[in-house]
């Protein structure tokens, strides 16, 4: 029987999970055809960060709680997606008594930019994009783009740009274990250590 957690049946990575704790939100707004994955690194960021929530995306239907949160005064919103000519990228910098909300779009990159065009409410948040210094680790998937991030390594590089080294560390370890075990167990067999 699987983990119910972590959901791998032969190589249980909870004893790798980390707890962290950062002060920002982070929202994943997951395309319904990614809840079921068993691929989706989102969950990764779900289990470790207190104050990681979903979100899943409507066409026809925004998340009213979401739209409502985007509003809250208390709340500091950034669209976490590739900058445009018509919408340049903002240069991160923490609004004093605000909290930090960053909307990770949880989904295929072709997904991510349909959820993007069709949705009119996103276009009015300041975009945050991220230049990864490295290749992305992520490779369980087919036709992936050179130069693009699964959305637990977005959430890693979002929490370098806070200053949360250390807890980007230790989401690092865990999401690297994830990557480590997915193949041996889905085939069926222990993973070599």
């Amino acid at each position: 029987m699987s983990c119910p957690r972590c959901g791998f049946l032969y190589n249980c990575i909870c004893d790798a999970e980390p707890q962290l704790s950062c002060q920002a939100r982070f929202i994943l707004l997951t395309h319904p055809k990614e809840l079921n994955k068993d691929t989706n690194t989102g969950e990764l960021m779900l289990r470790t960060l207190p104050n990681c929530q979903r979100y899943t995306w409507d066409r026809v239907n925004p998340p009213s709680a979401l739209l409502e949160e985007l509003r809250a005064a208390h709340n500091q919103p950034w669209l976490l997606f590739p900058c445009d000519d018509q919408h340049p990228a903002a240069t991160y910098q923490q609004a004093e008594g605000k909290i930090p909300l960053f909307i990770l779009l949880d989904a295929t990159w072709q997904e991510a930019r349909k959820m993007v065009r069709k949705s009119p409410w996103l276009a009015q948040l300041p975009r945050l994009s991220l230049a990864p210094a490295s290749m992305s680790a992520y490779q369980l998937r087919r036709n992936q783009q050179t130069g693009n991030l699964c959305t637990c390594e977005a959430g890693i590089a979002l929490l370098d740009i806070l200053g949360e080294s250390a807890q980007a560390a230790q989401l690092s370890l865990y999401f690297q274990a994830f990557i480590d075990t997915f193949h041996a167990d889905k085939s069926g067999h222990a993973r070599q250590l």
